[in-house]
């Protein structure tokens, strides 16, 4: 028998005084180690169905089952210590020192010390803040991006199955916002933890996400992959959210691997330069685009791991394979 969906919503409204559904008959389920991203515009319900999880909010009506359990037969305290929680304010206790945050939830579930101070110095390290330098900070003395970093790694402390993620980079400049997203992209990796991620930014969704929840006015409208949600939107308001007729999205959601190649002794003329720019098979499209204006080539050169060359990419091959993406492919 499969296991238990790590979060299921099922038939979950959410109603104020006012009558006002915010979450309107939602029924989805969150795989085991699956990133999922709750994705629509402000106020489409997409926070109040996060925190439904957690209990920060309950629901008017319907269940919501986390490893199978219902929420509600749970004490929302001894809940809320097994789900990993990052908001975008960060939330961290100014009082406290670097590395006294970080241990804040295995000193409530009575870790011993030694095991508290191994794992502060662990989750450190995984968010590239080792605890010889920055454990004995007050957070007034980190960047935004730092601050954010001790927040992961705060919520992670305690090994929890779920993570859920409110507008965690929201807050940061492009530059932090775009580290801190390949940095949570290497961890999940890594860790595979499930992941609910609320964001209304189309990009992160796109770069993040195994699958994605699009949100309108407290209904699901779409959810699937990304490139299903790019490349077959399931109605004109997903089309103009995401942009689906944006090319280099779809690129950034394709590998170059994915590509039908041309062998060296097919390309004539100058496209035969065998001195064209090299990539790496595991590449996006978008990187390979990318090489290409800026080197005025007509085609690169793919290598795999050891750099043998496997073969030229060209640009029609690129359109070819992208207007051929869509449900079905892999993403």
């Amino acid at each position: 028998m499969a296991a238990p969906a790590a979060v299921s919503f099922q038939h979950v409204v959410k109603e104020y005084e006012s009558s006002k559904r915010v979450i309107d008959n939602v029924s989805f389920d969150v795989a085991r180690g699956a990133f999922v991203v709750l994705l629509g515009p402000s106020g489409c319900g997409k926070t109040t169905l996060l925190k439904t999880v957690n209990r920060l909010i309950e629901p008017t009506s319907g269940t919501i089952l986390v490893n199978g359990a219902d929420a509600r037969s749970l004490e929302p305290t001894t809940l809320r210590r097994g789900i990993g929680y990052v908001i975008q304010q960060i939330g961290l206790f100014p009082h406290m020192r670097v590395a006294e945050n970080v241990a804040v939830v295995p000193s409530l579930l009575g870790w011993p010390k030694d095991r508290i101070a191994t794992r502060v110095e662990q989750m450190l390290d995984l968010v590239h803040l080792p605890a010889g330098q920055f454990g004995e900070r007050f957070p007034a003395a980190l960047s935004g991006g730092q601050q954010q970093r001790v927040g992961l790694a705060r919520a992670l402390a305690a090994d929890p199955d779920i993570l859920l993620m409110d507008e965690p980079f929201g807050a940061l400049d492009a530059i932090e916002r775009t580290r801190l997203q390949s940095e949570l992209a290497s961890l999940q990796q890594q860790l595979r933890k499930t992941v609910l991620f609320v964001t209304h930014d189309v990009d992160e969704a796109l770069r993040l996400a195994d699958a994605i929840v699009v949100m309108r006015t407290g209904r699901i409208v779409q959810y699937g992959r990304p490139r299903e949600i790019l490349a077959r939107p399931a109605n004109a308001f997903v089309a103009e959210l995401v942009n689906a007729g944006d090319l280099v999205r779809l690129f950034s959601l394709m590998k170059v691997r994915e590509v039908s190649l041309v062998a060296a002794d097919a390309l004539e003329g100058s496209d035969a330069d065998s001195n064209a720019p090299a990539i790496d098979q595991n590449s996006d499209l978008r990187s390979a685009f990318s090489l290409m204006l800026a080197a005025g080539a007509f085609h690169l050169n793919v290598v795999d791991e050891s750099q043998k060359r496997l073969g030229a990419l060209t640009l029609e091959n690129m359109l070819t394979a992208a207007h051929a993406a869509g449900v079905g492919d892999s993403a």
